[in-house]
């Protein structure tokens, strides 16, 4: 029975010795995926900042090529566009014939 209980007591003694290690084993690799995950949530914040910076430099660009559209549109008038060398045309339509008269049922159903 002595020899059962130490052996039982030896084999305890190692079990425990692997359940910690496997235990701080496993808290080191969560430290690492932890600061891999903060590291990319605070790269994607830098990188959401910049991209919003240059939205609203572009935006500005886009307003401005807006107005510029508009001044140059407001130029343009028949007078010019005869200038150029465009002339006014009469838009001719091609149109079908109908086929007879077609009777259109009113609540049909």
């Amino acid at each position: 029975m002595k020899s059962y209980a130490s052996t039982m007591g030896a084999m305890e003694e190692g079990m425990s010795k692997t359940v910690l290690h496997s235990l701080l084993l496993s808290l080191c690799i969560l430290a690492v995926f932890y600061t891999f995950l903060l590291g990319n949530m605070v790269f994607n914040i830098i990188e959401r900042k910049t991209l919003e910076a240059e939205m609203q430099t572009l935006a500005t660009k886009v307003a401005d090529l807006e107005l510029e559209y508009l001044a140059l549109s407001g130029k343009v008038d028949l007078a010019f566009s005869q200038a150029l060398g465009f002339k006014e045309i009469k838009a001719t339509f091609a149109t079908r014939k109908t086929l007879g008269s077609i009777k259109v049922v009113k609540n049909e159903i």
